[in-house]
């Protein structure tokens, strides 16, 4: 690729398998993470981008801690790196005419549609981790010329603390283990999003919104259990009232893979995709 790359938040379980799919294809790229650059800072932002002049910029910085953006200090680390954060990586990307993929969250949805949401439905998000991500989405449209705004969900990787880890932790140390099974979504590797992320640019496909997860769907009883399919441990359903939470969860988080399909892009099926992570562990 004949571009300038810069992957913002490449600390990050998303940043680090974006940077090593790069690496793979010996394509070169600048790495930034929170201690190299302060997202917040508007300044620090203008000055690194007026000297780099990145022509991509993957944008996969993000505070994750969904529980603890509901009260203080998530609540406000929350607003300013997924918010005002990504405002200040809009307004410079646009200043240096480059072209930005965005990564957001089913969180956007308040998940009681019994349907797929498609890409244009309507959002209504009932966390604050969904509310400041869905203001950095209408940050993106409203100052980007060029932009791929990519939501997902359930993300896991081999980069970081995920649903995937936590269960084959606690199969370690434990005989029979509970897991909801009233919340239904698709789970999602890091390599398929990444692979997705790159592959959105090289083929320059038409800027928007699109909705990347591996194909079908589970609850997360479903996932557990086969995550746990070769591990002498019981999987018990329980009810989402099991295991009080302080962040809203949607019940029903399924987004419309109908426009990364057009694109041309090679999915897999959210199974097909699991055992590949567990064999390269």
């Amino acid at each position: 690729m004949d571009n300038n790359i810069l992957v913002i938040g490449s600390t990050g379980m998303l940043g680090q398998e974006l940077c090593d799919v790069l690496d793979e294809k010996n394509i070169d790229y600048v790495g930034v993470g929170s201690k190299n650059l302060d997202i917040t800072d508007k300044d620090l932002v203008d000055n690194f981008f007026a000297k780099h002049k990145p022509t991509i910029v993957f944008d996969c910085a993000a505070y994750t801690n969904v529980d603890g953006a509901e009260e203080e200090p998530g609540k406000t680390t929350n607003e300013l790196v997924n918010h005002l954060g990504t405002k200040n990586i809009a307004e410079a990307t646009e200043m240096v005419n480059g072209t930005i993929v965005y990564v957001s969250t089913d969180y956007v949805f308040d998940g009681t549609n019994d349907c797929e949401y498609q890409e244009n439905a309507e959002t209504n998000p009932k966390n604050e981790y969904g509310r400041a991500k869905l203001a950095g989405e209408s940050e993106i449209r409203k100052t980007c010329s060029k932009y791929y705004i990519i939501r997902t969900s359930w993300l896991y990787g081999k980069h970081g603390n995920n649903f995937v880890f936590t269960m084959l932790n606690l199969a370690k140390s434990h005989d029979e283990l509970s897991v909801v099974n009233d919340q239904v979504g698709r789970p999602t590797w890091t390599k398929t999003l990444a692979d997705f992320m790159l592959y959105a640019v090289e083929n320059k496909i038409p800027f928007g919104t699109y909705q990347l997860s591996n194909e079908g769907t589970a609850t997360w009883y479903e996932f557990a259990s086969y995550i746990l399919k070769k591990q002498d441990v019981k999987v018990n359903p329980v009810n989402s009232d099991a295991f009080p939470q302080k962040a809203y969860r949607p019940r029903h988080s399924i987004m419309s893979l109908d426009e990364v399909n057009k694109s041309g892009f090679k999915n897999h099926s959210w199974q097909d995709a699991l055992d590949e992570f567990k064999l390269n562990l």
